[in-house]
This record gives structure tokens, sequence and C-alpha cells, in this order.
């Protein structure tokens, strides 16, 4: 049964036995429901527009610069010595769209993929009335909230989010998904869990709390594990996609890019114990890292970047012995201060939680510096956009966007305090995913990459979706429905 029909079953099975039998929506008709995906992209596409171009970001240089090399090596068997140090599913994915051109065709598609995932997950928690709820949600979200500003930014950060909502829809609403639909759903989910070195743990975490709704929710205990074994097997994909394309380019089948920086060592050095450990340790241990102990400091970002700083002044083969010598050496130092690494981590998570700022959408001079690396014909548009002349009015959509996070919480708690038991049990368990979703976010990306707006940023607009789905009243035909609904689901 098609997807868009059910909505019209539920809705008939709504009305009183005594009404006039009702008459059923063609599956064509219902299908021209889903056409809100549209108007919401468009919506989406705001801040680019406003800005001249997609927003950019300095890893956005090597995205863009790395599609190219992979394909060739990929499809012409022409292999390169370096193929960037970011994620190569990502950057493959979207070079067919950019080719070396033009960046608003990934704008685009990621706008439409985030109207398209909410509009799925708008439907199946709000059946009845769904293309209302959608329409004032989408607004709400591209105007007051990060979604539009992370859909139009040229990096694979949005693509987390709407991952982990694809990996709700196939546990814990798989019926409201057509055929098509789930398969786009398991594919989105793939891509976006493979974009980011942080999306698969963050998954990973996710998938043990929803084991543990699964068992609240005792009646449906052994669907939810089912579609908690599928979410499983996305995450399976993900991970040995990566690892075989490493291994085809590299030799080795890895989850770690070959050119991945040391990000734990640089966090545990940062954070304390890793510098203690060298310390003590060099005068007589022979850790690569050693000689260049006088350059170590409590700043994670300058020891990967810097110029002067401990990695980028390393030769390559000395870069090269760093990386293969980092997991030795973070868990020495976690062996011998356990505790105070505990205790820095606890603080870093807290600090990740509050931090959700937009500064990543500022002018970045190392953007401009190397603009004639890639995509020729956009470095005039991009030149003269709002982003490089600071005129995107930053601070004002952060107070907005604070405001706007002020006022989703106060509404979530003021209703689940005083309409608690009209809420469906769906909404609660995406509730719960939602905020899961921020801990573990603040968890992973905190404790072991460092505090970074950026991090927090991509993933708060879901506190604000979620306060607008709670806002709407189903009434009581759509109590009685949605109630019906979920007795037919046991």
């Amino acid at each position: 049964m098609n997807s868009s029909t059910e909505i019209a079953v539920v809705e008939s099975e709504a009305r009183p036995e005594t009404s006039v039998k009702p008459i059923a929506i063609k599956p064509w008709g219902a299908r021209l429901i889903d056409f809100v995906v549209i108007p919401g992209t468009l919506m989406l596409l705001w801040p680019a527009a406003f800005n001249g171009c997609p927003l950019w970001f300095p890893d956005s240089i090597d995205y863009l610069a790395t599609g190219q090399t992979v394909s060739r090596a990929l499809f012409m068997h022409k292999f390169a010595g370096y193929y960037g140090m970011r994620s190569l599913l990502y950057s493959l994915a979207i070079f067919p769209l950019h080719m070396d051109r033009t960046t608003w065709p990934i704008a685009v598609l990621q706008c439409f993929l985030a109207a398209w995932v909410i509009w799925l997950t708008v439907r199946a928690v709000k059946p009845l009335g769904a293309v209302r709820s959608y329409m004032g949600l989408i607004a709400v979200l591209s105007l007051l909230t990060s979604l539009s500003w992370f859909a139009v930014f040229i990096m694979p950060d949005i693509l987390g989010p709407l991952a982990y909502l694809c990996l709700f829809l196939v546990i814990f609403a798989p019926e409201s998904l057509g055929p098509i639909e789930r398969l786009m759903i398991y594919l989105v989910a793939i891509w976006g869990i493979a974009a980011h070195s942080s999306h698969l743990p963050i998954g990973a975490l996710l998938c043990v709390f929803f084991m543990a709704f699964a068992a609240i929710e005792r009646r449906h205990f052994w669907m939810r594990m089912a579609g908690v074994g599928r979410a499983v097997a996305i995450l399976a994909v993900a991970a040995g996609a990566q690892m075989a394309l490493h291994g085809y380019l590299f030799g080795t089948p890895t989850l770690n890019h070959q050119e991945r920086p040391p990000f734990f060592l640089a966090r545990i050095i940062a954070d304390g114990p890793g510098r203690l450990y060298l310390q003590q340790h060099c005068s007589f241990a022979h850790w690569t890292i050693c000689r260049h102990l006088n350059r170590l400091t409590d700043n994670s970002l300058n020891f990967l970047w810097a110029a002067d700083g401990a990695y980028q002044s390393s030769t390559i083969d000395e870069q090269e012995s760093i990386r293969r010598e980092e997991m030795p050496l973070v868990l020495a130092s976690l062996r011998t201060y356990p505790w105070e690494e505990s205790e820095k981590a606890a603080a870093n998570f807290w600090q990740q939680l509050f931090a959700f700022g937009p500064d990543a959408f500022r002018s970045n001079k190392y953007i401009v510096e190397h603009l004639d690396n890639t995509l020729w014909s956009e470095n005039s548009s991009y030149l003269c956009s709002r982003q490089v002349q600071n005129g995107l009015r930053i601070g004002v959509f952060s107070l907005i966007q604070e405001w706007t996070l002020e006022a989703s919480l106060l509404t979530i708690i003021v209703l689940v305090w005083r309409a608690r038991s009209r809420i469906s049990t769906r909404l609660v368990t995406l509730g719960g995913t939602v905020f899961c979703i921020v801990l573990i976010n603040a968890a992973v990306t905190g404790v072991l990459s460092g505090v970074d707006d950026r991090y927090g940023c991509r993933v708060i607009w879901l506190i604000p979706m979620l306060a607008c789905l709670l806002l709407g009243k189903p009434g009581a035909r759509g109590e009685k429905a949605l109630r019906k609904r979920e007795a037919m689901e046991a």
C-alpha cells in the first residue's frame, strides 16, 4: 500500500461509524501531497540566495578538490599519492554535482534531502494534518534555526542529523514508508553515516538507546528490535563502504583515512594527560612526537594546524610516524592518568553541550587564499558574497536562534507536563531520540575531537522541530485515529 494512501486510511478510520462511507483517495492523487517537499526545499535555500552563493568552510576546499582525484582512481585506475584528509565518500558523491564548476547543485540536493526527511518524519508522527504541520514547521526551522544554514553549507554536517532521523523512521515508523521511500531512506542514512567520521560512533551509540526504547515499549519489543537490526545493518554497510574504498586506494581496509590527522592524540595532549605522560617518558621513550615536546600546548587546533605547531612543523616521515603511534600513545596516557582524563572529558562534554553558535559561517582567510585550487568558475561569486565581507548578520541570527531554542525548551516542558497523556507514543519516542542525539553528539565531538560551536549548531535545530510537532493538537478524532493506529501496530 502506498504510504500516502495509508494517511487517508487513518483519517477515514477516525470518522464515526454512523457517518457516510468515506471515499478513498486514489494513489496517484495521494502522491501529490509529497510535492510539499518542493516548497520546503526552496525555503531552505534562502541563506544561499541571501549570501549570493552556498556557504563555505575551510574543509570545503578539501571535499571539493578530492572528488575528481578519487573518481580517476576508481573509474580510470589513475591513482594519486594524496587523497586529502576528509571523508572520501562525501567527496565522491558530490563530485558529479559540482564538476569543478559550481556548488549550487550540492546545496539544492542537501536542502531537498533535509526537506524530504523532515516531511517523512512529520507524516509518521502526525499523519492527520501532515501537510499543514509540515509547512508551518519548515517555515519556522528555515527562518529561526540553523537548519537552512547547514543545508546550504558545503559540508557533510547536515547529513548527520538527517541520517539519525532516518534510523528513527526505520525502527519506529517503517509502516509509514513505501518501498521506494524505504530504499531511499537506507541510501540517505548510509551516505550520511559515512560522510563524516563522527557520524558512525554517534549512530552506534544511538542504536543502544533505541534498544532501551524498545525494551520500554514492551508490546512492540520484537518489532522494534528488528528495526534496530536494520539500523545496525545500515551502520555496517556505511563502515564497510569506507573500508572497501580505503582498501582499494591505500591497500589497507581501515575505517580511518590514511592521511587523517591525529585528532585523538591532539585531544589528549590538549587535555593535559598526554602532555604530562610525554614529559615524564620522553627522556627514555622513543615516541616521534618527543622531538617536538617544546611545541605542545593546551590547544588541539594549534597542535594540528598551526604552522609552528607540533604536527605541521614535522616532516612528512615524522607525520606518518606520529599517526602510526597515535593510538598506542593515547592508550598509554589513559592508563596512566584515567581519572584526570575522565574529569577533563566530562568538562568538554558539558561545554560542548552549550556550544552551538553560528561562527562557522564567518569569513575565513584560508578559503580566500586556496580558492584558486578548485571551482575556478565560482571564484568571483564567492569573493563578492556576504560571507567573505562578513555581511551575513551572524550576531543577529545567533540571538534569534538562542531565543528560539529557549522558547522551544520551555514549550516542550510545559506541554509534556500539562498534556502528557495526549501525546502519542511515537512522538514521545521521537522526543527521546532528539535529546539523545543532542547529548550523544556533544559527548562524541566534545570528548574525542574538541569543543566547537559547529558541532552543536548542526543538530540543535532538532529541539525546535520537536517543540513545533508537540504544539499541534490532533483533536478528538485525531487522538482516536492515532491510538487505533498504535493498536494496529501491535
